[in-house]
């Protein structure tokens, strides 16, 4: 890897929270802050001076939304921009459609003179993940904040015996739209989903609204003690775990405090590792989508080893080939798919189940 360091352009309203970001970036010896923006007359102007690697961007601020400029972005000059957005339902929605714009992640910004705490090295990390990420264009038709697409109809009957039966699925560095991509390719009638993606609270909420609102089944932010059942999926809420429990004859999910694992809370190796040890495993489908770091490998891998149908995303087709990888690499996964490919996968082995994986090997040289 180049040992050239990372350069960024801060791009914020407030100068508090310029403050907070630069120092927080300038603690790292492997990232230069090259220039701060007021707003984005002047971003445009410092990225043509100063050619950054990746832009920290906020999406309200004064002359020209961030929106519209992290669209300008993708169309004419494309790059890694991370969010940062503030913990509401409507800057939620902001960030969301910045994500479906090609925006590599998103974090919940700072909002007055408090300590910029943990989220620096999330961003931290978040940028120097930007070295091998795979960059998305904006979609071609102009949009704003959209109100929710029409919702898929809803007519097919849940399978008999399907109560057993539960799909997985984790993701981080864009997992919301991998996630969008293999949900809305799904049907009515499946086994019930439980879904950790890294994303901050009341993100999850607006996350979990919007996909309910596109597919075929409905989608809602998990709260404790929830049933997980056929045509319902679940997202675990930012800044909580979420467990899968077996109750009689139904699962249900625990929502939890705790240390984060992996650095992350929610921790996709928590959801899986809890459905392996409940027995779940041999009715089950998981995998592992887009994202940084190891979260979800070592979960799908006792999955798998005990009898679990399990998939990663390929590379190609990752924004960060991270977590896929890992799973991949210690033999958690089973198969590694392109995206477009992995709602076929689920359905495939739902609906013609073969016979039970042999177990995989602790690990593969």
């Amino acid at each position: 890897m180049a040992s050239r360091k990372i350069r960024v352009l801060v791009v914020d309203d407030s100068a508090v929270v310029r403050k907070l970001v630069s120092d927080a970036l300038r603690a790292d010896p492997d990232i230069e802050v090259v220039g701060t923006a007021m707003d984005p007359y002047v971003a445009r102007d410092k990225i043509r001076e100063l050619n950054p690697d990746v832009l920290t961007l906020d999406l309200e601020m004064p002359r020209m939304d961030g929106l519209t400029f992290l669209r300008i972005i993708m169309e004419q000059r494309p790059l890694p921009v991370i969010i940062m957005s503030s913990l509401s339902q409507r800057g939620s929605g902001y960030a969301l459609e910045a994500l479906r714009l090609g925006a590599f992640d998103v974090l919940a910004k700072p909002s007055g003179s408090y300590s910029f705490g943990d989220l620096g090295p999330q961003l931290i990390a978040r940028i120097k993940a930007t070295a091998g990420a795979r960059m998305r264009s904006a979609p071609p038709h102009p949009v704003a904040v959209p109100a929710p697409a029409a919702p898929v109809p809803r007519p097919s009957p849940v399978r008999p015996g399907a109560a057993r039966q539960v799909i997985l699925l984790g993701a981080s560095t864009g997992g919301t739209e991998a996630l969008r991509e293999v949900l809305t390719r799904l049907p009515a009638g499946l086994p019930g989903i439980a879904i950790v993606q890294h994303i901050p609270p009341v993100f999850s909420k607006a996350f979990a609204d919007r996909l309910c609102s596109q597919c075929a089944f409905e989608v809602r932010e998990a709260v404790d003690g929830d049933r997980l059942t056929p045509n319902l999926a679940l997202i675990a809420p930012g800044n909580f775990h979420m467990l899968l429990q077996w109750h009689a004859d139904h699962y249900a999910v625990r929502v939890v405090d705790g240390p984060p694992v992996w650095h992350q809370r929610p921790a996709v190796d928590l959801l899986f590792k809890s459905a392996a040890d409940i027995g779940a495993a041999p009715h089950a489908i998981a995998g592992v989508l887009t994202g940084m770091g190891k979260d979800g490998a070592e979960g799908l891998l006792r999955l798998r080893q005990r009898g679990a149908t399990t998939f990663a995303q390929d590379e190609a087709t990752s924004v960060v080939y991270g977590m896929p990888r890992a799973a991949w690499e210690n033999g958690g996964a089973m198969q590694r798919l392109p995206l477009e490919q992995a709602a076929d996968f689920i359905l495939r082995h739902h609906e013609h189940p073969a016979p039970r994986p042999a177990p995989a090997p602790a690990s593969l040289p």
